[in-house]
C-alpha cells in the first residue's frame, strides 16, 4: 500500500512527520505553532528509540524539518529542490553556529535515490560540519507508515488511498516479459477472440466509452493485440497467463464498485495507466515501453475482461 502524501497539505504532512518522530525519535518530540520556526518545524531532545538503528541510537539535539511538495512525480533531484535545501542550510548553520542542534533530519515527500542521496549529503556535510544529517525522502516515509500502521490510522490517511487500487506488480511483470519478446511477424498466430455476447459498439454504448477516445486511442493498440494473444498461448507463459487472470479478476471487482466515481469508461483505463506509472517510475525495463501499459488495459477492455459486458 502506498499512501499519496502529495494530497496532504503543508500542515497536514507536517504533523504526520511529527507523529513519525514520536516512534522513531520518541514521545519528546514537539512540533511548533505555524508561523516562523527559525529554520526547525520541531525538535527532539534526548536518545531516540530506534535512529538510525535499533542498535546504535543518536542522542542529542535534533532539529526537525518537513518539506512538503504536491506534485505526484517530485523528486529531489528537482532544481526547486535544491533552492530550498539551500536556503535551510543557511539557517540550521546558524542553529549550529548556536549550538542549538547536534543532528538535523529533513523529511519530504519527494523520491530520492541512491545517486541523489549522496549528492544531497555532500551538500548539507560541506556546510553543516560535524552535525550528523539525513534527508528522509518517500521511500522511507512509506516504509514507517508500513511499519507503524497506528500513524496512517491517526491521521486518517486511508481517504487518500486511489480508488482503483489493485495488485500491480503482476501486470508489471506480464508488460515487461512482454516487451522482451522478438515477435516474428511472418509466424505470429492470427489469433482472434469472438465475442458473441456483445458487439464492441454495444460494449462502447454500456460502458459509456467515448467514440472519439476510442477511435483515436485504441487505433494504436489494435497491432499489438494478435502478439498478446499469441504471448499468453505459449506453454512458456503460463506463468503470466495466471498473472493476469488474477490481475483481470481484482481489477473488474474494483471497476465495478467504483464505477460511478468516473463518468467515461475511458478515464478509468487512463487513471489505470497512470496509477501504474506512478508505481513503477523506478521501474527502468517498464518505464521505457510505458505505451505497453495502455495498451495492455485497452486489450482486457477489448475482449471484455473489464467493463460490463450486460
Amino acid at each position: 500500500m502506498k499512501y499519496p502524501l502529495y494530497d496532504l497539505d503543508d500542515t497536514e504532512f507536517e504533523q504526520l512527520v511529527i507523529s513519525i518522530c514520536e516512534e522513531v525519535l520518541g514521545t519528546a518530540t514537539f512540533g511548533f505553532a505555524p508561523g516562523k520556526d527559525g529554520g526547525r518545524d520541531a525538535v527532539f531532545n534526548g536518545k531516540a528509540n530506534n535512529f538510525p538503528s535499533s542498535t546504535e541510537q543518536w542522542s542529542g539535539k535534533f532539529i526537525i524539518q518537513a518539506k512538503h511538495t504536491s506534485k505526484p512525480n517530485a523528486s529531489c533531484s528537482d532544481s526547486d529542490f535544491k533552492t530550498i535545501l539551500n536556503g535551510e542550510i543557511k539557517r540550521i548553520v546558524e542553529l549550529s553556529n548556536n549550538n542549538k542542534l547536534d543532528f538535523y533530519l529533513m523529511f519530504t515527500n519527494r523520491k530520492l535515490t541512491g545517486i541523489q542521496y549522496g549528492k544531497i549529503q555532500d551538500i548539507i556535510d560541506i556546510s553543516l560540519d560535524n552535525i550528523s544529517n539525513v534527508v528522509v525522502a518517500e521511500e522511507t516515509i512509506q516504509k514507517w507508515l508500513r511499519d507503524y500502521p497506528s500513524i496512517a490510522k491517526k491521521h486518517k490517511l486511508n481517504k487518500l488511498l486511489l480508488p482503483l487500487q489493485f495488485y500491480d506488480e503482476d501486470l508489471k511483470n506480464i508488460i515487461i516479459a512482454f516487451s522482451q519478446v522478438n515477435f516474428n511477424k511472418k509466424k505470429i498466430q492470427k489469433i482472434k477472440r469472438r465475442n458473441d455476447k456483445i458487439t464492441i459498439e454495444e460494449k462502447n454504448e454500456l460502458n459509456q466509452m467515448s467514440e472519439s477516445y476510442f477511435k483515436n486511442k485504441f487505433k494504436t493498440s489494435f497491432n499489438d493485440f494478435d502478439k498478446i494473444e499469441t504471448f499468453f498461448k505459449s506453454p512458456k507463459n503460463r506463468s503470466f497467463s495466471r498473472m493476469y487472470d488474477n490481475t483481470i479478476d481484482e481489477l473488474q471487482a474494483k471497476i465495478i464498485i467504483k464505477r460511478g466515481d468516473y463518468h467515461h469508461f475511458e478515464e478509468v483505463i487512463e487513471f489505470l495507466c497512470e496509477y501504474m506509472k506512478e508505481s513503477h517510475m523506478h521501474v527502468t525495463e517498464l518505464i521505457q515501453d510505458r505505451r505497453l501499459i495502455r495498451t495492455f488495459l485497452h486489450y482486457m477492455y477489448y475482449h471484455c475482461d473489464i467493463g460490463i459486458t450486460e
